[in-house]
């Protein structure tokens, strides 16, 4: 009797003792770290602005006063500098995006070997100064008119530096912006299957161009939109071209009242920060596509019999 209860007891499986003053980590411990990290961060960021905030508020002899804001569409050449840059903004937008959609599009549909190559090109502009793209730009400016007066590109030279609209200060935003877009549109390009999406498209009778615009183009929303906040926010903080070749655009205004009304400066610097933020947050939420819910309801069966 005692063997066949030895044979038919379960073996029991011995317990490893837990290693002596080290006790396992309990579960749900509050990670303090995060906490800090947040706060951190929110003093880093939120603390410059709100002492911007209580300085343009803050008038000495005055206490508490919002005249440095409520004289903000008062001021000489406000609306005519942030017309301008606005109006700049959508030019280069335009533009980057005519040049740098359709290339990069071709370069993976037919010409991948060149990726790299035009990789290099978009980002030389971030091993240039602005001030040394600036210096070439003023040269050529120069040269210009005193070798060109009898052709037809003296009128040219002569326009592209009209202050009413500088076409100069697109061609330069333009190519301080291609870094910034050429990495956006890559990242959006690498997470579709570019060349199943065309062919499936051309199998359905679409012509090359209508795919493109189709089908491709809605699917690169979210890049597109981030592209262009880029290049919208890169403008406006833009000083060093503008101010060097003498344009007055909305960061260079912004510069020049700071000599006479200093908190009025700082008033609109803050109102040009918080209005970069609620477009960024604009078009993060046009950025998002349809979001599709799947049913975890398991589809009832019918028994037959």
């Amino acid at each position: 009797m005692a063997a066949i209860a030895a044979t038919t007891a379960e073996p029991v499986k011995p317990v490893k003792p837990g290693k002596p003053g080290k006790p396992g980590k309990p579960k749900n411990r509050p990670r303090y770290w995060r906490g800090i990290v947040a706060v951190i961060a929110g003093l880093y960021f939120l603390g410059p602005l709100a002492a911007s905030v209580i300085f343009t508020v803050d008038v000495p002899n005055q206490g508490f006063t919002l005249s440095a804001y409520t004289g903000i569409l008062g001021a000489d050449g406000f609306l005519s500098s942030l017309r301008l840059t606005l109006e700049l903004a959508v030019a280069t937008i335009v533009v980057v995006l005519l040049l740098l959609v359709p290339a990069m599009i071709a370069i993976r549909l037919s010409a991948p070997r060149l990726r790299t190559l035009v990789e290099i090109l978009c980002s030389l502009p971030l091993v240039v100064p602005a001030v040394a793209l600036t210096a070439g730009i003023v040269s050529v400016l120069r040269w210009g008119p005193t070798k060109l007066a009898r052709t037809p590109l003296y009128e040219t030279i002569l326009q592209i530096q009209n202050p009413s609209f500088p076409v100069v200060l697109v061609l330069a935003y333009v190519l301080m912006a291609l870094p910034l877009a050429y990495r956006t549109l890559d990242a959006g390009l690498r997470a579709l299957d570019l060349v199943t999406l065309v062919e499936a498209a051309r199998n359905c009778g679409a012509s090359p161009a209508r795919a493109v615009l189709r089908v491709v183009l809605p699917n690169l929303r979210g890049a597109l939109l981030n592209t262009a906040f880029l290049t919208l926010a890169l403008v406006l903080g833009e000083y060093t071209v503008a101010a060097i070749l003498g344009f007055t655009p909305f960061a260079v205004w912004i510069v020049g009242i700071g000599g006479s009304q200093a908190q009025m400066s700082v008033a609109v610097s803050v109102l040009s920060l918080v209005l970069t933020w609620v477009l960024l947050l604009i078009l993060a939420a046009a950025g998002r596509g349809p979001s599709f819910r799947t049913s975890s309801r398991k589809p009832k069966v019918k028994e037959t019999s």
